[in-house]
């Protein structure tokens, strides 16, 4: 249930996620790739009072943040050093504790197979590089809304 906040005095009222102890929950969505460029681009433009926004810059350290902070939506480069996109993504579908995580690939690369892939190992959403920042915007609180609560 979503529920009207204190006002911020930066940003005035925001929306946050009320759990049943009352306690008021940021969704987290982390970004992962390894262009700092790109994950600075990205994390402007979805910033929101209503998201906690966390990066990496390795299949390594998403994988590790994603064990640890749980993310609702995990926006994932395939291409990535240390660990690759498609291991992350089969990785999170494989754990049964992540079974409400969106993933949204978000990748340079249109070539069919390469869409194939991600659908087949788990993506729910396929985004190409360069985007919209109002169609990335727009699947962001989609993906957020379809999240199945752990609570």
């Amino acid at each position: 249930m979503y529920a009207l906040n204190e006002p911020d005095t930066a940003r005035g009222f925001h929306l946050s996620l009320t759990t049943r102890s009352g306690i008021h929950k940021r969704q987290t969505i982390l970004i992962v790739d390894d262009e700092p460029n790109l994950r600075n681009l990205v994390h402007a433009t979805i910033d929101s009072p209503v998201y906690q926004v966390i990066e990496a810059c390795d299949g390594e350290e998403a994988w590790t943040l994603i064990k640890e902070r749980k993310p609702a939506l995990v926006l994932l480069d395939l291409n990535l050093p240390r660990r690759t996109g498609l291991d992350v993504l089969k990785a999170i579908r494989a754990d049964p504790e992540l079974r409400g995580t969106q993933v949204m690939v978000l990748t340079s690369s249109d070539q069919q197979s390469d869409i194939d892939a991600g659908i087949l190992a788990g993506a729910d959403y396929y985004l190409t590089k360069p985007f919209s920042p109002a169609d990335l915007v727009a699947r962001v609180s989609e993906a957020i809304g379809q999240r199945v609560p752990s609570w």
